[in-house]
């Protein structure tokens, strides 16, 4: 609750939480998808948790339901706006207020960026980020420098966590204490240059 109390974009009192060996439920419901992504993403910061179950309901004041044309035509025009892609990278899909992407990119934070923008406009109300992340150069991945960015960047004990290379394809396994070590862990990694799938088998214990 504290956690979701430092959220801007919230009002904690419409939002349940239950919490059963380390399993977190959301419930209750939320005017718009961008308080229900904070929601989630505040319960993720917490240490100890083990999974995450989301039942809210992202309920749209009638004064900003929009059409899915409408929705689908404002979510191409932000995408144009933004200097991180080439012209029509970027595929857009909406269905009943859901927006999937899909596409190809050379970066996560190209990726994710996408992502953030969508989720934020009037009427969205879910998304799916099916954008795949393709270098542009084959780049041979260092195991020495992976580990180095986990104890860099994510602030986990790399000794704790086995790095396993194939090709561009990255596999994480062994342990760490939370869902927000987990995934700073992932995070981390894909800013390695060359990375274009990174595998979670990491345990939170």
């Amino acid at each position: 609750m504290a956690e979701l109390q430092s959220e801007p974009a919230l009002t904690p009192a419409q939002i349940g939480v239950d919490v059963k060996d380390g399993v977190v439920t959301l419930t209750g419901q939320v005017d718009s998808f961008t308080a229900k992504w904070g929601a989630e993403s505040a319960a993720k910061r917490v240490a100890g948790m083990m999974a995450l179950a989301v039942e809210m309901e992202v309920r749209l004041p009638g004064t900003i339901q929009r059409a899915d044309r409408d929705i689908a035509r404002s979510v191409c025009n932000v995408l144009s706006w933004m200097p991180h892609f080439p012209q029509d990278a970027i595929g857009v899909t909406c269905e009943k207020g859901w927006v999937t992407l899909s596409g190809e990119v050379q970066w996560k934070y190209q990726r994710e960026s996408a992502h953030a923008a969508v989720r934020q406009l009037m009427g969205v109300l879910g998304t799916s980020n099916q954008i795949l992340i393709k270098p542009a150069s084959a780049a041979s991945l260092a195991k020495d420098e992976i580990e180095a960015a986990l104890n860099d960047q994510a602030h986990v004990d790399a000794k704790d966590i086995l790095v396993s290379i194939h090709g561009a394809e990255v596999t994480l396994s062994g342990n760490v204490h939370s869902i927000a070590e987990r995934y700073q862990a992932k995070n981390s990694v894909w800013r390695s240059p060359g990375v274009n799938n990174v595998i979670d088998h990491l345990t939170v214990s």
